[in-house]
C-alpha cells in the first residue's frame, strides 16, 4: 500500500490543515502554561508544527514494517512504544535547536522553554497516538476497499460462470433435437437433410461465437432466430408459420445472447409437437417506458395431454434474465382460449 497522505492530494491538504489545529491549541496550552503570551510562541508553533508534520509522515513506514512483520501483539505494542519515545524526542531535540539558531540572541525562549517543557512531551505523546491511529484507519479503511473489490470480482467471476453453465445447457440441448431429426431425414428426404445440416452450421456458428456475456443486439438476435425456424420448417413443414409485428426503433436495443432461442423452442415443443394442425408463432416487440417487451405466442390444441418437460430451457431464461438484470426484468407465461404466451420484459439498454 504507497503513502496514504502523499498519494492523495486530498488528505495532504487535510493533513496540514490538521497540524493547524493542532499547532493552534498547542499555543493555546502552552499560554496557560508559560502565564503570559511571548514573541517566541509563534516561531516556536510553526517550526514544532513543520518538524511534528515530517515525523509523521514518516512513521507510516515502520507502522507498516511493524504491522507486516509477523510479530505478536506484545512486540509490535513495544515497537509503538519505542518509536513513539524516539519521535517525541528527536521532535523535542531538533525543535529546540532550530529556535535557538532562528531567534536573535537575548530572548526569553529558554524560560518559554522550560514552563512549557512538560507540556510539550505530554502533547507529543498524545499526537504520536492520534498519528498511529489515523494510519490504523487508513489501512482498515484500505484493507475494507480491497476486501470488497476482491468480493466484487469474485461475485462477477460466479456470475459469469453461471451464465456460461446456463448458455452450455440450451445449445447443446437444441442440437440434440436437431440432430435426431436429420437422422430421420437422411432416410426420408435427403435434400431437406443436406438443407438443415446447412442452416444448423450457420444458427451453431452464431452460437459458438459468442462465447462471453457481452450483450448482443435484438436485431441479431431477430435475425438468427429467423435461421432457427427456418430450420425448424424444415423438420415441420406447412405445420409451422411464423408472423412478425416489430417496432423497428427497438431492433437496436441490447439484450443477452441467445436469450430468445429457448422460448422458440418451448413454443415449437409444446405447439407444433402437440397439435395436428398448422401453429403460426407471432412474435411482437414494442418499447414502452424504458422497457422492451417482447410477446411470443403460438396457438396448441387444448384436448391433447401435454407433454412433460424438464423445464430447462424457460428456468435458465429466468435465471439468466436475474443474473443480467436483477429485478428489472421479468418472464411471465400464460394459457388462455388455446394460445400459450409468453411475455418478456427487460430494460431497454442501446
Amino acid at each position: 500500500m504507497k503513502h496514504p497522505v502523499l498519494n492523495n492530494r486530498t488528505r495532504f491538504v487535510i493533513w496540514w490543515l490538521a497540524w493547524l489545529l493542532i499547532t493552534a491549541g498547542q499555543l493555546l496550552l502552552y499560554y496557560f502554561a508559560y502565564g503570559s503570551f511571548t514573541r517566541v510562541a509563534i516561531p516556536d508553533g510553526i517550526v514544532s508544527l513543520v518538524i511534528y508534520a515530517g515525523i509523521g509522515l514518516s512513521l507510516w513506514y515502520p507502522f507498516k514494517f511493524f504491522n507486516a512483520s509477523g510479530s505478536k501483539n506484545m512486540q509490535v505494542i513495544g515497537n509503538f512504544i519505542l518509536s513513539g519515545v524516539m519521535s517525541v524526542t528527536l521532535w523535542i531535540l531538533i525543535n529546540k535547536y532550530l529556535i535557538t539558531v532562528i531567534l536573535p540572541r537575548g530572548n526569553d525562549y529558554l524560560a518559554y522553554w522550560d514552563a512549557t517543557f512538560p507540556y510539550r512531551i505530554g502533547t507529543g505523546v498524545f499526537i504520536f497516538g492520534i498519528i498511529i491511529l489515523v494510519y490504523y484507519l487508513f489501512e482498515s479503511l484500505q484493507n475494507l476497499s480491497e476486501k470488497k473489490a476482491r468480493e466484487a470480482k469474485l461475485e462477477s467471476l460466479v456470475k459469469e460462470t453461471e451464465l456460461k453453465m446456463l448458455r452450455s445447457q440450451i445449445n447443446p440441448h437444441f442440437l440434440f433435437n436437431s440432430l435426431n431429426s436429420v437422422s430421420s431425414l437422411t432416410i426420408t428426404n435427403p435434400d431437406k437433410a443436406r438443407d438443415m445440416v446447412i442452416k444448423l452450421s450457420d444458427f451453431m456458428r452464431y452460437a459458438l461465437s459468442k462465447k462471453d456475456e457481452q450483450p448482443v443486439s435484438l436485431r441479431s438476435e431477430l435475425e438468427n432466430l429467423r435461421l432457427y425456424l427456418e430450420i425448424e420448417k424444415v423438420r415441420f413443414g406447412d405445420r409451422l408459420s411464423t408472423e412478425e409485428n416489430i417496432e423497428e426503433h427497438c431492433l437496436d436495443i441490447k439484450m443477452p445472447v441467445m436469450i430468445l432461442q429457448p422460448l422458440y423452442e418451448n413454443a415449437i415443443k409444446h405447439g407444433v409437437y402437440e397439435s395436428t394442425e398448422c401453429v403460426n408463432i407471432r412474435t411482437n416487440v414494442k418499447c414502452n417506458n424504458g422497457f422492451l417487451e417482447i410477446v411470443i405466442s403460438n396457438n396448441y390444441d387444448p384436448a391433447t395431454t401435454p407433454s412433460k418437460g424438464t423445464g430447462t430451457g424457460l428456468i435458465n431464461v429466468s435465471r439468466r434474465l436475474d443474473l443480467v438484470y436483477s429485478k428489472q426484468a421479468s418472464l411471465k407465461t400464460t394459457k388462455e382460449n388455446g394460445i400459450y404466451t409468453v411475455n418478456l420484459f427487460i430494460p431497454a439498454i442501446m
